[in-house]
């Protein structure tokens, strides 16, 4: 894959994050770095006075920097800034990270040597991952904190993940002759002045997403063949009649999974009107899916942006600084993800009770082989709903907050890594949620009969049942829910998305 610092999607970086596809640098993107940096030497040759090249950081931003202490501040930078704390990202993330920062500096507008990008995609490609707290950026001034883990990386500090354990950086790279850099003016604030760990995090979020919203149609179809669901409530003609593209595209979508069912009925054969959790499917997935399509947007955007500061434009004849370090774009779009996400949870869970509760169906009460005897999948939905609980917790929005740092110089921050973080452990209790309704929508199927399914979902719950065996009698159910969970995350479902 080629960076040019200017087309980079969501689904190109999925290639480099999951597939470990290789990448290079375009021929224009590697004249346009080479073009900046000669711009930055001839700033600390003149000793001109420009932000953090020649001045301290923040607040110190009046401090000017001898020419001799000029590497010394780059270094000094980032070992203070690597205040990160908590748990690591998940080394997709970190991936990610690497990726994104090296496509930002390919754009030219950050004055770094080329050693600096070719060190990034060498960590790329040799899968030596820096270990990144998650905690620790306000998301202005960039994601100052965790980029520092990643910088000190390449100066062969910091620990790494390396086949499978985490070793120092400096242990790592020798063993893929991986030669440290040290860092040279400006370099240091390039690398961590931007919002590669929000949106990092976002991209991975956004992707686990999208194949929620795919996989959680598949599961609301079981669900309303359990249920005995009416399926006139896909009808085009309701969906076109308000007009959502996204809503008349789900509403299609169960239209395929259902064709050729006979445990759906037709208004008023068992009853007259669904809840609305299986009536309103396409309306609450298809407002999840215009969701998601804004946040694929803003992602796609911020993954080609240059968010340090200063930039440097006409070949050095003009250095500003500004603030597109500062994280706002994506805080609100990952609010909005969660938003999106925990819909789809929400909605789920109430499919699930309405398939346990015996007074809301007619199978057996909580699906139990033995009623009384046997709890059957009554404590699941307990799981459930209180992953749904958490999940609106989560959902508060983390971008309408900020305190000021650094002396008050940086008065107002963007908390859009909270948000993003947030937004992925919304997501990990969706897919839980979804292989709970996943799991009892199986049971109830059974109950139906599973020769009356139409030939997609029956697939659909063959390959499920390989996962988890039929609940003859109580067992273990947290071992299930992690089974099937597991197998949803990886599930390959592209052998049946041309159907759609």
């Amino acid at each position: 894959m080629i960076l040019t610092g200017e087309d980079l999607t969501v689904n190109l970086s999925k290639k480099v994050i999951f597939e470990k596809e290789k990448v290079t640098l375009s021929q224009n993107a590697l004249e346009n770095v080479l073009n900046s940096r000669k711009a930055v030497e001839k700033i600390v040759l003149d000793k001109s006075i420009i932000y953090g090249i020649t001045t301290g950081f923040g607040k110190f931003s009046d401090v000017f920097i001898d020419t001799e202490d000029v590497k010394q501040l780059q270094y000094n930078l980032i070992q203070s800034h690597a205040c990160g704390v908590g748990s690591p990202f998940p080394e997709s993330v970190s991936r990610a990270m690497l990726l994104l920062r090296a496509n930002a500096l390919a754009k030219g507008f950050s004055g770094v040597r080329l050693e600096v990008i070719s060190t990034l995609l060498a960590l790329l490609h040799a899968e030596i991952h820096p270990v990144i707290p998650q905690q620790g950026s306000l998301g202005a001034s960039g994601d100052l904190a965790p980029l520092s883990h990643l910088a000190l990386a390449l100066v062969g500090e910091g620990e790494v993940f390396y086949k499978g354990e985490i070793v120092n950086a400096s242990v790592a790279m020798k063993l893929e002759s991986i030669s440290p850099i040290e860092l040279e003016a400006k370099e240091g604030l390039a690398l961590i002045n931007g919002t590669q760990a929000m949106t990092a995090m976002g991209v991975v979020a956004f992707l686990e997403a999208e194949k929620i919203g795919w996989l959680s149609e598949a599961i609301a179809a079981m669900t309303v063949e359990a249920l005995n669901g009416i399926i006139d409530t896909f009808d085009e003609r309701i969906h076109l009649a308000r007009g959502y593209p996204e809503q008349i595209a789900v509403a299609k979508r169960m239209r395929k999974w259902l064709e050729g069912s006979r445990l759906t009925s037709r208004q008023g054969e068992v009853r007259v009107q669904d809840a609305y959790s299986l009536r309103c499917i396409p309306q609450v997935l298809g407002a999840s899916w215009q969701v998601f399509g804004y946040v694929k947007e803003k992602l796609q955007i911020e993954m080609n942006a240059a968010t340090d500061n200063p930039l440097i434009f006409d070949e050095g004849d003009h250095v500003i600084s500004g603030g597109n370090f500062h994280g706002q774009p994506i805080a609100f779009a990952m609010d909005f993800l969660k938003l999106g996400v925990a819909e789809v949870a929400s909605i789920s869970e109430r499919r699930i009770e309405r398939l346990v509760n015996p007074q809301l169906n007619d199978l057996p009460p909580f699906l139990s082989a033995r009623p009384g005897l046997e709890s059957g999948a009554m404590i699941m939905q307990y799981c459930a709903a209180s992953l749904v609980s958490e999940n609106k917790t989560l959902a508060h929005p983390a971008s309408v907050d900020s305190i000021p740092s650094s002396a008050n110089q940086e008065d107002h921050v963007s908390m859009g890594t909270i948000a993003a973080r947030h937004a992925y452990a919304i997501i990990q209790n969706t897919w839980r949620v979804l292989a709970i309704e996943c799991i009892t929508a199986m049971q109830g199927v059974e109950y139906r009969g599973t020769e009356y399914m139409s030939p997609k979902t029956f697939q659909f719950y063959e390959k499920a049942r390989e996962i988890v065996p039929t609940i003859k009698s109580d067992r273990m159910f947290s071992t299930d829910i992690e089974a099937c969970t597991t197998w949803l995350k990886t599930y390959d479902f592209t052998e049946w998305m041309h159907d759609f």
